[in-house]
């Protein structure tokens, strides 16, 4: 076996690992495993492997300072407060509530990214659920999961995969980005919202809601915590119309609250930092070490080949042929070594707005057909793990089906035809 079909068998084995988790082991250690076995083969030196690590420096940065304001968030009880909330708001309905949370994920979707809706917006819903004290929760919390995708390109800063796509003197400026994505963002939230009630609605129907929810008293140190959520959202507005990395800002809000947190409540650091799901990290780290692996066997030139062809020949077909072939990538090796790829391509292949756009919507939506399709999916999991939930790739992928495809093909639609 020659080093290409070797490359490319342990690739899709790590991606295998990642999807399966066989004997039940987290995600991360598959692809670590992966990437050691490139290293160990000689497939990828040391220096290249550490090249592909730090490439995903602003993605840790970015990680760790959310995955900080949401356990700051949780354990002060601003998710309580936030809960308690929503039922009122719900009035004893469940079609209200689902409706409710959905509309919550579109806005912290759009001003926090779609990782901060799996990794903020999670534990707040079944906060929610629990106080409510609906029978199944899966609904409200399948919301959290798709509308991370569905709703992540309204804005540069709602996913960082688009800075990926469109990378630094690519990036459209935020008026032309509204232009282009506006329309396609309401076909896909739309959509998105429609086939998902329907898979859920039997459950939804046969549900109930709580009318008797006490109050939860907003603290100081949950009203500090919400005070960083919010200076997050405006220090990433700020970076993505300066274009300018989201990973720092983040970071810094991340420690600047923990430790005035910490500050008011004397509280100790190692509670905090010991319940923060460290693992997806070395998880990241190793599909970008495995990213710059293929990238060297010539994948990106090929691709930026046939996209450039593509765009000379067959534009309009080009568009949506890169649309799909990307949303179904996405699901097969995830959605952030995929958007490193495609864009790669896309910048080497310097093809129109039009083809970029729709293969950043194939690299954002599409991720809603599987289970590890996407980063913010993969912290959704580990989310609802903590609360002691499971959802199976199988029963994932059934709702996945119904509710991604036809939103990727009405949004890319709309793309095309505006």
């Amino acid at each position: 076996m020659n080093a290409l079909t070797l490359t490319w068998a342990i690739a899709g084995l790590t991606t295998l690992g990642v999807i399966t988790r066989p004997f039940a082991l987290p995600e991360a250690i598959w692809a670590v495993l992966g990437a050691l076995l490139l290293l160990a083969l000689g497939l990828i030196g040391i220096p290249d492997a550490w090249t592909g690590v730090i490439k995903g420096l602003d993605v840790y940065l970015f990680l760790i300072g959310m995955m900080l304001l949401s356990e700051l968030a949780r354990r002060e009880g601003l998710f309580d407060w936030l809960a308690s909330i929503a039922t009122a708001h719900a009035k004893g309905s469940p079609k209200r509530l689902f409706i409710l949370i959905y509309c919550v994920g579109i806005v912290v979707t759009v001003f926090l990214s779609n990782d901060a809706t799996a990794v903020v917006l999670t534990p707040a819903v079944y906060a929610a659920c629990r106080a409510a004290r609906v029978n199944d929760p899966m609904p409200y919390l399948l919301i959290c999961a798709f509308i991370a995708n569905a709703a992540s390109f309204v804005l540069p800063i709602s996913n960082p995969a688009n800075l990926v796509i469109f990378g630094g003197e690519a990036m459209p400026p935020l008026s032309q980005w509204l232009v282009t994505f506006t329309l396609p963002s309401i076909a896909s939230i739309a959509v998105t919202f429609l086939a998902l009630y329907w898979t859920q609605r039997s459950v939804i129907a046969a549900d109930s809601v709580a009318t008797d929810i006490q109050g939860v008293p907003l603290t100081p140190s949950a009203k500090l915590a919400g005070a960083g959520l919010c200076a997050t959202a405006v220090l990433l507005l700020g970076a993505s119309a300066l274009d300018r990395d989201l990973g720092l800002p983040t970071f810094v809000a991340g420690c600047i609250t923990t430790a005035a947190i910490l500050l008011v409540t004397r509280k100790n650091p190692a509670g905090i930092l010991k319940d923060i799901s460290w693992s997806v990290l070395p998880l990241v780290a190793g599909l970008f070490v495995v990213v710059e692996t293929l990238n060297r066997t010539g994948l990106i030139d090929q691709l930026a080949r046939y996209l450039s062809d593509g765009a000379t020949n067959f534009p309009a077909q080009s568009a949506a042929a890169a649309g799909a072939i990307v949303a179904l990538a996405s699901n097969l090796v995830n959605n952030l070594p995929a958007g490193l790829v495609a864009g790669s391509a896309v910048q080497a292949a310097h093809v129109s707005d039009k083809i970029a756009g729709a293969v950043l919507i194939g690299v954002d939506l599409g991720p809603n057909l599987s289970i590890t399709g996407s980063l913010a999916t993969i912290l959704w999991l580990t989310a609802m793990r903590r609360e002691g939930l499971q959802i199976g790739a199988w029963s994932f992928l059934k709702v996945g089906v119904v509710v991604m495809i036809p939103a990727l093909v009405i949004s890319l639609a709309v793309l095309a035809i505006q």
